[in-house]
């Protein structure tokens, strides 16, 4: 049994696409450890503000087959894959940890990049694994969150329901 990370991100009808994105987790591997949702603006782009949150599962599936979920839940919600990469997005959804694997491959990068560079991933991932070490930073999220210039990005928890 692996323990994964999951970004969750969407600026198109975000709390809908959000909650859909849960749901389909939930529905797909059981039991979720879920953060607190965050709003923060737009980063690469002007566009709408972004909801995201992290979501934390065990699951026996190898890393291939959870991209391909991940892909396909993003699919069925109308997730548009052409245009410039940074985007408005229905649902945007990136394995970020894979317990503590290192792998770059086929557009597979774990841990994910993302992690130590945006607040909106950074900040919820924090919230729900602290104590977990980052495998190539060798420093706990906790660690990478509070060395984090916090000026750098405008984010802020939300109130949410599920």
């Amino acid at each position: 049994m692996s323990r994964i990370y999951i970004s969750v991100g969407s600026n198109i009808e975000a709390e809908k696409n959000i909650r859909v994105a849960v749901s389909a987790l939930q529905e797909e591997y059981g039991e979720l450890l879920l953060s607190s949702v965050y709003e923060s603006e737009a980063v690469g782009f002007d566009g709408d503000n972004f909801l995201n949150m992290v979501v934390a599962l065990d699951t026996e599936d190898d890393i291939h087959q959870v991209a391909r979920t991940l892909r396909e839940i993003e699919d069925k919600n109308d997730r548009v894959r052409t245009g410039p990469r940074f985007s408005k997005r229905t649902l945007d959804l990136d394995l970020l940890l894979y317990d503590d694997l290192v792998l770059n491959e086929d557009h597979l990068e774990i841990p994910r990049g993302e992690i130590v560079e945006n607040a909106f991933v950074l900040w919820p991932l924090a919230e729900l694994a602290p104590g977990v070490t980052h495998p190539l930073a060798k420093k706990t999220i906790k660690a990478l969150w509070d060395e984090y210039p916090k000026s750098r990005q405008n984010i802020w928890q939300i109130p949410f329901l599920f």
